[in-house]
């Protein structure tokens, strides 16, 4: 319930609080005395769309901070439901029994600056909707068009329907965008099947040219490089390694390095005999000795088994041909090349597969259609028995509001499935006896609507669990026994709910729990300020509203006119007697 709503600086107001009451509140002036502001201040705070000229300029002379910055406050009884989804989005509710909604326009030459709190904590978009969806739904003028349209209609069976039927609108959703994701799938998947095939062709070639090229160590081009060099200068090696030999071994003139160590050997040992000392330098050279021996075995070894091959040598020089050639495509590096070939396996083999993947595609789109198809049979059965429940509903709602022989009929018509399921909603009235059914823009007139609208929201009066109820001028075009009986049902409505409303009949004022007058006054000029027009809002009195009353019925206060209005109070005191229970 909505307990206060706090305005500074919007539009024509400067500074107003209202303090509501639960039941039916109206507020009453003349036209254009800005009681639609009021209204369009609470439906801003709660996150409507906002407009710079909605934030008041001060007067000359006045902080800039005063002229360019709206704040509003909406003040709402916290519920055990509040106070559930304060928890979910972690703010932690105030002292007492409020939950406070704020809103703060600022105007600069930057544009115009938004900001929403909830209990003070800075909150978004998203989370104020949230909040609206929880706390009030609002009826404003022109709302009537949207009852021509075929998704309001579908939305509105949906929720009377109840949880039970949105859920299942919900899975319909999933299922369709499931079914939408495997149609895109498939289709991208078709339009690139010549590209897919030409690409397979490709792999397959470079899977067969790695295949042939038999490749299996990444050492190997270095490998055969150094075979290739010893074996085009092998008899250079030979000759070499035979030198080698002779220098360390044997050699025909003069004597080898092992035979100069093996004298040096014999001189050391000799001059150990006189000096101990020396005998660890003879060993160091008898193990050099030892070293050049075998060494010159190893070269000589060496030198014997070398041999020349061209055959070899011809077949290496091709292998590394082959190897460069299969750098430059696949490397640069023989690794690079390896890991490449792994690579060129796994997607040749996925699109070789790829018929298979085809048909698991089209089964996986038929698979997902039929799920929805399902879904939305589901969804229909549940459909048509609301419409079954809202038609009778809404024809016990209407009749209290003289359209006792209006025919109404939801209207379910097949079409191919969709995100909201497979049928077109379209309401359909006779509103005059004899007349056939037909879509409601087609037959109600402009009073017929508001009434209609008004029934409709009454159907949902005892499943919606929003508190608060707002009608801006929802008796426009109606009057006499028909604005009696929107009197009655909107005092029906404020047994469950609380209600705001906007009125120029004084039956429905009359009815009201709360009256408060809204009007423009005009201040007085300041110095070099000029005049400035505000709205103010009062608390009426039973004698101030037996006054406003009077001023509504006649436009002035007489004692005509007031004595007709002591006559509509007994008539409100009669109407406002509890009705039977409802169905």
């Amino acid at each position: 319930m909505l307990l206060s709503l706090r305005i500074e600086n919007f539009v024509l107001i400067d500074a107003l609080v209202i303090h509501f009451g639960a039941g039916l509140n109206v507020l009453t002036g003349e036209t254009g005395a800005g009681k639609s502001i009021v209204l369009d201040a609470l439906d801003v705070v709660l996150g409507g769309k906002v407009s710079s000229r909605m934030v008041r300029v001060g007067r000359e002379g006045l902080r800039p901070a005063s002229g360019h910055r709206t704040t509003l406050e909406a003040e709402f009884r916290l519920t055990s439901g509040l106070r559930d989804w304060l928890q979910e989005i972690d703010i932690d509710p105030l002292e007492g029994e409020g939950l406070l909604c704020s809103r703060e326009l600022s105007q600069s030459e930057a544009g115009l600056r938004s900001r929403s709190r909830v209990n003070g904590v800075i909150v978004n978009r998203q989370q104020v909707q949230q909040l609206r969806e929880r706390v009030v739904e609002i009826t404003a003028q022109g709302q009537t068009v949207q009852l021509v349209q075929g998704g309001r209609q579908r939305d509105w069976l949906d929720a009377f329907g109840g949880q039970k039927l949105q859920k299942l609108r919900s899975q319909v959703a999933v299922a369709h965008r499931d079914f939408l994701q495997t149609q895109q799938t498939l289709g991208q998947y078709r339009a690139t099947e010549q590209q897919r095939l030409q690409q397979r062709d490709l792999l397959h070639f470079q899977h067969q040219e790695l295949q042939q090229a038999e490749l299996s160590n990444p050492d190997e081009a270095d490998l055969l490089a150094q075979e290739f060099q010893r074996l085009s200068h092998s008899v250079e090696l030979q000759a070499q390694s035979q030198q080698v030999y002779q220098l360390l071994y044997e050699q025909e003139q003069g004597a080898a390095c092992a035979d100069q160590l093996g004298k040096a050997v014999q001189l050391l040992e000799d001059m150990s005999t006189y000096d101990p000392q020396i005998q660890p330098l003879a060993a160091l050279v008898q193990e050099a000795l030892t070293q050049v021996e075998e060494a010159g075995r190893q070269i000589h070894t060496y030198g014997d088994l070398l041999e020349t091959d061209p055959q070899r040598l011809q077949a290496i020089s091709e292998r590394m041909t082959q190897l460069k050639q299969i750098c430059r495509k696949y490397g640069p590096t023989l690794t690079d090349a390896l890991a490449y070939q792994v690579q060129v396996e796994a997607d040749y083999q996925a699109l070789t597969d790829g018929a298979t993947s085809v048909e698991a595609l089209e089964q996986a789109s038929q698979a997902s259609l039929a799920v929805l198809e399902k879904t939305c049979a589901q969804l229909s059965r549940l459909r048509r028995q609301a419409a079954q429940a809202l038609e009778e509903r809404l024809l016990y709602e209407l009749k209290p509001l003289a359209m006792e022989k209006v025919q109404f009929q939801v209207q379910l018509t097949p079409v191919p499935p969709s995100g909201w399921g497979c049928d077109r909603i379209t309401f359909l009235l006779s509103p005059n006896p004899g007349e056939p059914l037909q879509p409601l823009a087609e037959t109600a007139s402009g009073g017929e609507m508001s009434r209609f609208l008004l029934a409709l929201k009454a159907c949902f009066s005892r499943v919606d669990a929003v508190e608060t109820l707002v009608f801006d001028e929802i008796d426009v075009g109606v009057s006499g026994q028909v604005a009696e009986a929107i009197a009655a049902k909107l005092h029906h409505l404020s047994h469950d709910h609380q209600v705001l409303c906007v009125t120029h009949q004084p039956i429905i004022a009359a009815m009201a729990d709360h009256h408060f007058r809204v009007e423009k006054q005009t201040l007085p000029a300041q110095g070099a300020d000029p005049e400035r027009t505000v709205i103010r809002v009062h608390t009426l009195d039973l004698d101030q509203r037996r006054q406003e009353l009077a001023q509504i019925a006649g436009g002035r206060s007489t004692q005509g006119t007031l004595a007709f209005v002591d006559t509509l109070l007994h008539q409100v005191a009669t109407l406002r007697q509890p009705l039977s229970a409802n169905p």
